[in-house]
């Protein structure tokens, strides 16, 4: 961008710090929400109280499905991002 452009254009500098801010708060928050870490966790804590007979088998297979179907698409988001 030349000196020019950046003069003619520095009205809206305010509207694209706000535009830069936005996409740094989505970005932060979509990498918190397809982080598989807290999924892996749970899936052990699962795995923990089914051991430890705190639940039965049908809730801890209930459980495990959505879990790992939230993980599949945490796994397909960050696949879809490396293209």
């Amino acid at each position: 961008m030349g000196l020019f452009t950046q003069i003619i254009t520095l009205p809206l500098a305010p509207v694209r710090g706000a535009v830069w801010v936005v996409d740094r708060v989505r970005e932060a928050a979509e990498e918190e929400y397809y982080d598989p870490a807290p999924v892996h966790r749970a899936l052990a804590e699962l795995e923990a109280r089914l051991t430890s007979g705190e639940i039965d088998e049908e809730t801890f297979d209930r459980r495990e499905d959505e879990l790992l179907d939230r993980l599949e698409e945490i796994m397909a988001y960050r696949a879809g991002i490396g293209r």
